[in-house]
């Protein structure tokens, strides 16, 4: 809950710190895959307890006095006096530096139009979106499509439940235009895949993640914990090319509930960077939902980058993933919104720009 747009984060504490089994990469061709035996992101987690007790407003009635005139005279009540906690105010100058305007915005489409991923062999940049269920990447897939459709557009399905994935299935989605440049799509390919759960039988496994990132994942592939990825799945890639495979991970955070994840959490994602950077991937995050962290930002978006309440939500988002917070963007998905904005897409296009960066960094450091 939240006073003024101010996010009211959680304090969880926990005694001890969740084991992490170790975790083998996904098998080589003709290996056979015990389902049982890989766990869920979520069974990573242990429940953080919490055993706060919120303070309560004591309202302190006028003692009566026992004589006959006193009890004749009003009583006086004492107003309760709630702490709202401190509002953030705006600073005066942005803590990066942003320019909004359509020249700014016709640039930076042109810069995702016409990139070229930095290999001869490699036509499409495959990006993977990472994260927990409701953090907003289907949304993020449909708000891009968006912008380079020039109406706002669902193009990838999403669910309003918070603790169920309704993305199911593995799903690629080529960024094109529309109209006279709809058979011109850019070589931006964003990857769909069932969120991070809570539950033990409702997310993603970390060897499933590992198969989609190494390229052995089929298009279409629906995903179950128990029925991991494997030489027995029908499509199964055994030699998966460059082009099968992820080039950049994106991991999601929904910037108005950072605060309120726990803490094993952080210990899944970042046992899940280990394993990605060990595959030569780099790593960037999206921070949602920048709109719902402050009133600032929900009347005009191109504060976000003078609110006290945004940059606290990155740092937090940077613990949470073991990551720089030079790593992270904001973002605002269209939600509820029927027609494009200027500045909401400036953030979008710049967050996707942000990404294609490290694609090439990919192919830069596998070069050979």
């Amino acid at each position: 809950m939240s006073f003024f747009g101010t996010p009211m984060f959680l304090d969880t504490k926990s005694s001890t710190t969740p084991t992490i089994p170790s975790f083998g990469l996904a098998t080589s061709s003709g290996t056979k895959s015990t389902a049982a035996a890989v766990p869920t992101f979520a069974s990573l987690a242990t429940s953080s307890e919490t055993s706060s007790t919120p303070a309560k407003a004591s309202f302190a009635l006028a003692a009566s006095s026992g004589t006959k005139s006193d009890r004749n005279k009003p009583k006086k009540v004492a107003v309760p006096q709630f702490s709202l906690g401190e509002f953030p105010l705006l600073l005066e100058n942005e803590w990066r530096n942003m320019k909004w305007s359509e020249e700014v915005r016709e640039t930076l489409m042109e810069s995702v139009r016409s990139f070229k991923p930095a290999s001869e062999t490699v036509t499409e940049a495959r990006v993977l979106l990472i994260g927990p269920v409701g953090a907003g990447k289907s949304s993020f897939i449909s708000s891009v499509q968006s912008v380079f459709s020039g109406r706002v557009i669902n193009r990838a399905m999403v669910g309003s439940s918070s603790s169920t994935s309704f993305t199911k299935k593995l799903r690629s989605y080529n960024i094109r235009g529309a109209g006279e440049k709809a058979d011109e799509p850019t070589a931006l390919v964003l990857c769909d895949v069932m969120g991070v759960g809570e539950g033990e039988s409702t997310g993603l496994t970390l060897h499933d993640a590992l198969s989609v990132i190494k390229g052995c994942a089929p298009e279409g592939h629906q995903f179950s914990p128990e029925q991991p990825i494997g030489a027995e799945t029908v499509g199964f890639i055994r030699k998966p090319s460059t082009n099968d495979k992820v080039h950049c991970v994106v991991f999601v955070i929904d910037g108005s509930s950072v605060g309120s994840y726990a803490k094993s959490f952080g210990a899944t994602f970042q046992q899940l960077r280990e394993h990605i950077s060990n595959l030569g991937v780099h790593q960037v995050a999206l921070l949602t939902h920048v709109d719902q962290v402050c009133t600032a930002t929900r009347s005009d978006i191109t504060k976000v980058y003078k609110s006290q309440a945004v940059q606290q939500a990155m740092v937090k988002a940077a613990e949470l993933l073991g990551m720089a917070t030079s790593y992270i963007v904001p973002v605002k998905n269209y939600c509820s919104e029927l027609d494009l904005d200027e500045n909401t897409d400036i953030l979008l296009l710049n967050a996707v720009d942000h990404i294609l960066q490290y694609v090439n960094l990919y192919f830069q450091d596998n070069s050979d």
